[in-house]
């Protein structure tokens, strides 16, 4: 029991600290304080709930390796699937995307990206080997009535939070699905003044995530238009270059490659037709006229250049 309870005292531990994070990284982008996260409390649970998980799954495993190596990669690949279903979860739940890495090198679907997940890894090397072994001193000074005391109270105020945030976040769904726009920049604006018009909850919450993303039927259906047309476009472009191509080449060939190459074919044809049996004396004649001028013509340089160009 103790177990449960040092790992729910862990969860809000680092949820606070996630929080501490987001609020510093947005304040440098935007250099407002932005209350960030969906609860109303200072508190972002994907944080408490990636270092639950790396805590639960690489402490479990300790016991057969406890490598920086394999922590790296455990908390790589756990946080990586932790932000990506929420992310996706989220996005079909709310029809909004709150977050969005789709300009970011080496992404999956715009929901994950290399940078974050190395980061995933080395915090994960950080909570199991260093931070981790602070917070359980500390806990272990405690005793365990206080412990649970503490858990239970944050437990509570915590399930408190969710259900407000959780109307909130519903009003956002309603206001997305009834919204008649086909841009996520207009659809923002509404749900902007939509929210503003509310509680200070409401009002937290439009100010918490600036740069979320609303996909609806519309949106996305004028999404798919777009990528639909711009292909077509490509196919097209691609089709003319290659007539223009084509063109080009038939322009751009020597005259004198074209007589040779109609030479060439009126020889094949004198083969066929010829016979040297049933062929009269002038015809003879006209052929060794013919044969005597294609040895000149074949003995002349620019003729065996050509020549080794065809072959």
């Amino acid at each position: 029991m103790e177990y449960v309870i040092n790992l729910i005292l862990l969860f809000f531990a680092y949820s606070l600290l996630g929080w501490c994070i987001e609020v510093t990284l947005k304040y440098i982008q935007f250099h407002r304080f932005i209350n960030r996260g969906f609860l109303a409390g200072p508190i972002c649970p994907v944080y408490g709930s990636g270092a639950a998980l790396i805590t639960l799954i690489v402490g479990n495993l300790s016991r057969f390796e406890s490598g920086y190596g394999t922590t790296f990669v455990l908390s790589f690949l756990i946080c990586g699937t932790l932000e990506y279903l929420t992310s996706y979860f989220m996005e079909k739940r709310f029809h909004a995307r709150w977050w969005d890495y789709s300009q970011k090198p080496m992404n999956l679907h715009g929901r994950v990206w290399i940078g974050n997940l190395v980061l995933f890894g080395l915090g994960g090397v950080a909570i199991m080997h260093f931070i981790n072994p602070v917070l359980y001193r500390s806990f272990d000074s405690v005793s365990f009535t206080a412990k649970e005391i503490a858990a239970g109270i944050l437990l509570a105020v915590f399930c408190a939070d969710y259900i407000l945030s959780h109307f909130v976040l519903k009003l956002v769904k309603v206001g997305v699905e009834n919204s008649e726009a086909d841009d996520t920049e207009e659809i923002r604006r509404e749900i902007y003044l939509l929210l503003s018009d509310k509680s200070v909850f409401h009002k937290r919450f439009a100010d918490a995530y600036p740069d979320v993303i609303y996909r609806t039927e519309r949106v996305n259906a004028r999404i798919a238009a777009v990528k639909a047309e711009t292909e077509r476009l490509r196919k097209e472009a691609e089709q003319r270059m290659a007539e223009r191509k084509e063109i080009i080449a038939d322009r751009l060939e020597p005259a004198t490659l074209v007589k040779s190459d109609i030479i060439s074919r009126q020889d094949a044809l004198i083969d066929m037709l010829y016979d040297e049996r049933t062929a009269s004396e002038e015809m003879k004649a006209l052929k060794a006229d013919i044969d005597r001028e294609k040895e000149r013509l074949e003995d002349r340089p620019l003729s065996k250049i050509m020549a080794s160009r065809k072959d």
